[in-house]
C-alpha cells in the first residue's frame, strides 16, 4: 500500500489495551514496506535532538559572552522554544492542504536558514540577532515536529503505534548527545570569556573594555560555526528526502472544518489534559537540561566540566527511553508514565534539599525517568483523533512553549543568590519537582480511567 491516511490512525482504549495482549507483542513496530521511510523520517528526530541540545547549554555561554543576567540570557529558550508555538499550526494547516513531504521540505528549508542567520549574527555582535536566528530555526523544527510524530504514527499498526513512535523518539537522544558533545568540546571548552582565575572567578567582566571586545568576536564565532555547519547538513538530508518518495498523508476527498477540529479537540478530555501535560513535561526537561550548568557551577565545576553532566544525563536519557519501550510490551503506559514521573518528584527533591554532589546526581539520574514522558503523553493524547490528528498533533507540538515560559522564571529565581538559607539555584528546581507532580498525576488519571 502506497498511501497511508490517518483515518485509518484510530486508537481507541480498547486498542490501546490490546498493547499489553500477546498477538500484539508478536506483531512487529516496523513492517518492513515502511522501513525505508520510517529510517528517513526517524533520522529527522536526531536533527531536531541536536538542534535542541547544542541551543541548551547556550544560555549559559550567552549569559558569559554578552555579560547578560540568568534572566535574560535565558531568552534563548524563549526565542528557541516559542518557535514551536508560533508555527505548529500554520504546519497543521498545510499538512492538511498538502502532503507530508511537502510541509517537511518546508520545515528543512526554514530550519537551515535560522542557522545560516547566525552568521550576520556574530558578524554584528547583536543578541537580539541570535534570538531571532533561534526562533526562525525552530519554525523549521515546528514544522518538522508536527508533521513527523504522526507520519510515525501512522506508519504501520495501530496496536503498534505508541511502541513505535518510542522507538522514533529513541534516536532523538542520538542527536541530542551529538549536540551536547559539541557544545562541550567545540564551544564551551573554546570561550575565552568563561576562563577563570585562581579562585575560580571568571576574569571577562574585570578586563578593559578594548581586550572584552576582542574576546567577544572570538567567542561569537566559536558560537556560529557549528550552526552554519548544521545547516549545511539539513540542506544535504533535505535533498535526500525530496529525491525519495514518502507516503501520502491522507484521503483527497476528505473534508476538512477547522472550526469542527478544534471543537473536537477542545471536548476530547484526554487530548486536552495531554497538551497540559506535554506543557509542564517540555518545561520540567529544558529546565533540568539547561540549568544543570548553573548547578555544577555553584559547586566549583567550570562550564565544560558542567556540560559533561548533562551528556550523562542524555546518556541516561536514551538507556531509558530504549527500556520504556520494551516495558510497554508488559505494562501500561500511562502506569509507566505515573511511576515515572513520580521519580522525577523523588529526585528533585533531593536536588532542591540535600544538594552538592548528591543533588547533582540526582539532577542527573531525573533523565532516566523523563526518558518515555514525550511521546508517551503525545501518543495517550493522539488516541482516537483520527482525521484531527495532524492538529492534534499541532496543538502537542505548541506544547513546547512550556519550554520558552518556563526557564526564564528559573533564571529569575537563580539570579537571586539565596533564598530562606538555600542557594537559589537549588530552589529554582521546586518548578520542574511542581512540573513532575502534574504529569504523574495525568498519566495515574489515564491509568484509571483505561480500567
Amino acid at each position: 500500500m502506497s498511501n497511508i491516511t490517518l483515518d485509518k490512525l484510530e486508537l481507541n482504549e480498547e486498542e490501546q489495551n490490546q498493547n499489553t495482549a500477546p498477538d500484539s507483542k508478536n506483531e512487529k513496530v516496523v513492517e518492513k514496506k515502511y522501513l525505508i521511510p520510517f529510517i528517513l523520517i526517524t533520522s529527522l528526530f536526531a536533527l531536531w535532538g541536536f538542534a535542541n541540545d547544542i541551543t541548551n547549554p547556550m544560555v549559559s555561554a550567552f549569559k558569559t559572552v554578552m555579560d547578560i543576567s540568568n534572566f535574560e540570557a535565558s531568552f534563548v529558550q524563549f526565542a528557541f522554544y516559542g518557535g514551536y508555538f508560533t508555527m505548529a499550526l500554520p504546519a497543521a494547516i498545510l499538512v492538511k492542504k498538502y502532503s507530508y513531504k511537502s510541509v517537511i521540505l518546508i520545515g528543512m528549508g526554514l530550519y537551515a536558514t535560522g542557522t545560516l542567520l547566525f552568521i550576520p549574527a556574530a558578524q554584528f555582535q547583536m543578541f537580539g540577532f541570535f534570538l531571532a536566528s533561534y526562533y526562525i530555526l525552530t519554525f523549521g523544527l515546528a514544522f518538522l515536529e508536527t508533521t513527523a510524530n504522526p507520519l510515525i504514527l501512522s506508519l504501520g499498526s495501530k496496536a503498534t503505534s505508541t511502541r513505535r513512535l518510542n522507538l522514533a523518539q529513541a534516536f532523538n537522544p542520538i542527536g541530542s548527545l551529538t549536540g551536547m558533545f559539541v557544545a562541550q568540546q567545540f564551544i564551551l571548552s573554546k570561550l575565552e570569556s568563561a576562563k577563570l582565575n585562581t579562585s575560580g572567578k571568571s576574569i571577562f567582566a574585570s578586563l578593559p573594555e578594548a581586550d572584552q571586545a576582542l574576546i567577544r568576536t572570538h567567542d561569537l564565532m566559536v558560537i556560529r560555526d557549528p550552526y552554519v555547519l548544521l545547516g549545511l547538513v539539513v540542506l544535504i538530508i533535505g535533498i535526500v528526502i525530496a529525491v525519495t518518495k514518502i507516503p501520502s498523508k491522507r484521503n483527497k476527498d476528505e473534508q476538512f472544518s477547522l472550526k469542527d477540529t478544534i471543537n473536537r479537540l477542545l471536548d476530547n478530555t484526554t487530548y486536552s489534559e495531554g497538551v497540559i501535560a506535554q506543557i509542564f513535561y517540555v518545561g520540567a526537561q529544558i529546565m533540568c537540561w539547561t540549568f544543570i550548568i548553573q548547578y555544577a557551577e555553584n559547586l566549583g565545576y567550570s562550564k565544560a566540566e558542567a556540560q559533561f553532566f548533562n551528556i550523562i544525563a542524555m546518556v541516561l536519557f536514551l538507556v531509558g527511553r530504549f527500556i520504556a519501550t520494551f516495558m510497554m510490551r508488559y505494562v501500561s503506559a500511562t502506569l509507566l508514565l505515573s511511576v515515572f514521573a513520580f521519580g522525577g518528584v523523588a529526585l528533585m527533591c533531593v536536588t532542591i534539599f540535600i544538594g552538592g554532589d548528591i543533588g547533582l546526581y540526582a539532577l542527573i539520574g531525573t533523565s532516566l525517568f523523563m526518558s518515555l514522558m514525550f511521546p508517551t503523553i503525545y501518543g495517550i493524547a493522539l488516541e482516537g483523533l483520527d482525521q484531527d490528528a495532524e492538529f492534534g498533533a499541532a496543538g502537542l507540538v505548541m506544547a513546547i512553549v512550556g519550554g520558552a515560559l518556563m526557564p526564564p522564571i528559573q533564571g529569575a529565581i537563580v539570579d537571586l543568590e539565596t533564598i530562606l538559607g538555600y542557594p537559589s539555584v537549588n530552589i529554582s528546581f521546586v518548578l520542574p519537582l511542581l512540573c513532575f507532580c502534574m504529569i504523574s498525576l495525568f498519566g495515574y488519571r489515564r491509568y484509571i480511567n483505561s480500567k
